[in-house]
């Protein structure tokens, strides 16, 4: 039935005239300065003062918490979702034509999974497979042409956009490799329970590394919820792009590490 659903969703997109290759990659850069429209802003609005009530009452409190954990428990742990991850981002790069760079995750993944004990220490990099950025649905939907569709705020999700958004619905109904892992004839199994927690602590992570940053973006901007949409929107072109420029002051791989201006 997941693929089955995954068929009609594509099916839908291949059948709005949807192109891949350097085709859609120069489509994508005409497209840059065109404005992604804010069809529901009202609903966005009112989503978005959901999600900072939640993050003062839930996120906020937990980040500080994990930011006062030693240093060498946050790395292992930012490590080891760093290295869940590229169960997603391997599929993406084979989808967006990146064959050579899946190769190099899929190094990664194992060596990290086995050496690096299930991705708590990071090897890889040490013997020259580098960190590469991550990939999703969304970014491959978006090197394949597809536009934006309206912004949109996801109650606990934070900023998106409808492509986005789809790019969530086709990980999570499509099982990908998330569901299973075999390493040497060895087969581990994630449950459904294993994937949110991982959300959830990356969620923690992302909050923790960017703490001060966050809370001053909000104390110093004029319409926070413009300034989340607008460095969102851009990160996220830049990502499709493989830009290797930051976005004013964005860094790193998922939004992470908005530097204080």
């Amino acid at each position: 039935m997941r693929r089955i659903i995954i068929l009609i969703i594509m099916s839908f997109f291949l059948s709005k005239g949807v192109y891949a290759g350097s085709e859609g990659q120069e489509e994508l850069s005409k497209k840059k300065d065109a404005p992604v429209k804010d069809c529901f802003e009202g609903i966005n609005r009112g989503i978005f003062a959901f999600n900072q009530g939640l993050d003062a009452v839930v996120f906020e409190p937990l980040a500080a918490g994990y930011k006062m954990l030693p240093s060498p428990v946050r790395k292992g742990t930012s490590n080891a979702l760093s290295n869940i991850s590229t169960l997603i981002t391997i599929p993406n790069n084979l989808l967006q034509g990146d064959f050579d760079i899946a190769g190099k995750n899929t190094l990664r993944l194992l060596i990290n999974s086995t050496i690096g004990i299930l991705g708590l220490f990071d090897p890889a990099s040490s013997l020259g497979f580098d960190d590469y950025e991550r990939e999703d649905f969304g970014q491959t939907f978006g090197k394949w042409g597809i536009g934006e569709g309206c912004y949109l705020v996801l109650p606990v999700l934070g900023p998106s956009t409808l492509r986005d958004t789809l790019g969530i619905v086709t990980a999570n109904v499509g099982g990908d490799p998330w569901h299973n892992l075999t390493v040497r004839n060895d087969t581990h199994y994630f449950s459904d329970f294993d994937y949110y927690a991982s959300k959830v602590t990356d969620g923690i992570d992302f909050r923790a590394k960017n703490f001060d940053a966050i809370n001053n973006l909000e104390k110093n901007s004029m319409d926070f919820y413009a300034s989340v949409k607008s460095l969102y929107l851009q990160d996220r072109h830049r990502k499709i792009l493989n830009a290797d420029t930051t976005v004013e002051t964005q860094d790193d791989s998922d939004w992470e590490e908005i530097e204080n201006e």
